[in-house]
């Protein structure tokens, strides 16, 4: 049996591509003896013509790498592009930096561990780029003996 026109015929009709029409097997006899579109539109409606889904690419990988790179991995030499301060510039590593020593200090302060001429003094060191962490100004402060309550 040749199905080739009532092929093209369907595939016209599903809005779709001869390789994606699908015939029933067990329907190929009432397929065969449609002549007319309008006897194709009507095994379509009765689901002996159907259109095959089509193929797409799997986003399976790219799922797991973007779960990856959440997690912070596959950020190597090979995956850069950019100098180091186009990725992060000075001024956002500075924030980065300073923001949560400036909030320890203020805690620090409210809370009584240190006194207003320790906490303006350390501030005053930590604008000019003495530590590099709150952990870094920590030890400084237990180093001087300026830390009246115990460390955290």
């Amino acid at each position: 049996m040749n199905l080739a026109s009532k092929k093209r015929i369907a595939a016209d009709i599903l809005d779709c591509g001869v390789n994606r029409v699908y015939i029933d097997p067990s329907a190929m006899e009432d397929v065969y003896e449609a002549v007319t579109r309008e006897d194709v539109r009507f095994l379509i409606d009765g689901g002996l013509i159907k259109a095959k889904q089509k193929k797409g690419i799997s986003r399976g990988r790219a799922r797991h790498a973007a779960k990856q790179k959440k997690k912070g991995k596959r950020i190597g030499p090979g995956s850069r592009k950019g100098s180091k301060y186009a990725r992060l510039s000075k001024k956002q590593r500075w924030i980065r930096t300073i923001r949560p020593i400036r909030a320890s200090l203020k805690e620090m302060r409210a809370s009584g561990e240190i006194d207003a001429s320790t906490y303006r003094e350390f501030y005053l060191l930590s604008k000019g780029g003495i530590f590099k962490d709150k952990k870094h100004m920590r030890a400084h402060l237990e180093s001087s003996g300026k830390l009246k309550g115990g460390s955290k």
